[in-house]
């Protein structure tokens, strides 16, 4: 079931952030030759074919950066990643970013019994628990924030998003700017990260 509904967007607070989320210039024509051995995961144009691995299609670039960058420094940790990245310029990294950023991300779909709940925490979170909404930081069509390098979840496998919201809440992965993904999700269930990784799998802006 492909999502198209949306509800007001919720204002963001503003949280002060150490990644110094900058205007990435690189050359894409560069990144889709230095992507050639990215391919074997991610795919020929960034959508990778495996549940498990992340679709880097359509992207934003700001993001793809800090990731590459995390990864080469230790800040994010990842035994193949960690080892693709370390020979990585920064020019290759800009390059990269540049690259992925401007393929099409492939739709996702969202099975009718996530909607409910995804909608829900997606859009509302769990007072009663203290959990955020999802939209006030990725939007009302889960397409993300540039400017403070908040990723775009709109059509990214549910596997991995559910992967990466449990990292989180484990404190496995740690390289979110002040903590702010693992105080939103500290306090959701599995059922709750389930469905809202179904959701905005399925989640995308009309036509």
């Amino acid at each position: 079931m492909m999502l198209k509904r949306f509800a007001v967007a919720a204002a963001c607070i503003l949280f002060a952030s150490s990644s110094g989320a900058v205007m990435v210039t690189g050359d894409p024509e560069a990144g889709a030759a230095t992507a050639m051995p990215c391919q074997s995961c991610h795919g020929l144009d960034g959508n990778s074919p495996s549940p498990e691995w992340p679709k880097l299609a359509g992207q934003h670039a700001t993001y793809l950066k800090k990731q590459l960058q995390d990864y080469r420094s230790g800040a994010r940790v990842n035994a193949i990643m960690s080892s693709m990245a370390a020979s990585l310029s920064d020019e290759d990294v800009a390059n990269l970013a540049a690259y992925y950023s401007s393929q099409t991300t492939a739709e996702g779909a969202t099975p009718e019994q996530y909607v409910e709940l995804g909608e829900k925490m997606y859009q509302q979170g769990n007072k009663e628990s203290g959990v955020p909404a999802c939209m006030a930081c990725h939007g009302p069509g889960a397409q993300g924030n540039p400017a403070a390098s908040w990723p775009r979840l709109s059509g990214q496998h549910a596997q991995y998003i559910e992967t990466q919201l449990k990292s989180y809440r484990s404190g496995e992965r740690a390289n979110d700017p002040n903590e702010i993904m693992r105080g939103a999700v500290k306090k959701m269930t599995d059922e709750e990260i389930t469905a809202v990784s179904h959701y905005v799998s399925g989640l995308h802006v009309a036509e």
